[in-house]
């Protein structure tokens, strides 16, 4: 694939989270706004869905195959894929206007899960950090958590605020779990995108999906735009590495935010689309316990 291509037209309203399985080879993703939890499995070219009774905003595959999931109630595990849910954390902050959005865990194993506070009047938004069941908070000075990732060494943890427009850098110290020194890495431009959803590849670079932007932009380590990539939806909501060989950009979408006009335009939105990419991502850590 050289362009975008859209590998399942599932029209979901919020996809989001595309979590590679490199041991099924399967693609896991949420729909936040329906409830939803997806597992794709390219081969077989089919689909199973799991339907919640409220937001799920991410999620992480455990080393036991179970799962560990951030819904707006609190954190559960639960052990398959139908398997019931098991509280880890319940949720300590006003569930009105705070839900769990994006994360994933760290080398170690560790599960990170940032906030949303959506009436965006102050930065509420909180960065989590659950392993041993125990919970920290690592940064609560954020609009929309979004765009956690790690480099390959796991000295450098990524952290977006997408209304903000901004991507921020840490320390991260891998045997600890604790992030200091947070720093600007990029601001974008208002007007062209926000920084959504990312993940990090093999050599460094960072790939953050630009909700409103209609692509996906390659960052280098340093913090230069090295490439963009257009997405046929306005508003791509994250990536994912994944395929045989880790060279498969997988590209989440949002449906429920385009105009009627929009959806003409780009009748897929809300689908997972995927583009042939020249370096290997990461194959994702799991849940340790």
């Amino acid at each position: 694939m050289t362009d975008m291509q859209c590998v399942l037209d599932v029209q979901a309203k919020l996809a989001e989270c595309p979590r590679w399985d490199e041991r099924t080879q399967t693609l896991y993703f949420v729909d936040i706004d329906a409830f939803k939890l997806h597992a794709f499995d390219i081969n077989a070219n089919t689909l199973e869905t799991r339907q919640f009774d409220e937001e799920i905003g991410c999620f992480s595959l455990s080393e036991t195959e179970g799962f560990i999931a951030a819904f707006r109630s609190g954190v559960y595990q639960f052990d398959d894929f139908n398997g019931s849910l098991k509280p880890y954390w319940l949720a300590t902050y006003d569930q009105k206007t705070t839900r769990f959005n994006d994360g994933r865990c760290d080398a170690k194993g560790r599960f990170l899960a940032g906030t949303m506070y959506s009436p965006k009047d102050a930065f509420k938004g909180a960065l989590h950090q659950f392993t041993n069941g125990q919970q920290l908070v690592l940064d609560q000075a954020a609009w929309t958590s979004n765009g956690l990732a790690f480099s390959p060494n796991n000295k450098i943890m990524y952290y977006s605020d997408t209304p903000n427009h901004i991507v921020y850098q840490f320390d991260y110290d891998l045997e600890t779990g604790q992030a200091t020194n947070k720093r600007t890495f990029i601001e974008f431009p208002r007007g062209n995108g926000r920084p959504d959803g990312a993940a990090v590849d093999s050599e460094g670079n960072y790939w953050s999906a630009l909700y409103q932007g209609q692509r996906v932009v390659k960052i280098s380590p340093d913090g230069m735009i090295l490439e963009e990539y257009p997405v046929p939806a306005i508003y791509p909501t994250m990536v994912a590495f994944g395929g045989p060989d880790m060279k498969t950009l997988f590209v989440s979408t949002c449906r429920g935010a385009q105009t009627d006009e929009e959806l003409q335009q780009f009748p897929q939105a809300g689908g997972i689309f995927a583009i042939d990419v020249d370096i290997a991502g990461l194959t994702e850590p799991r849940f340790a316990g």
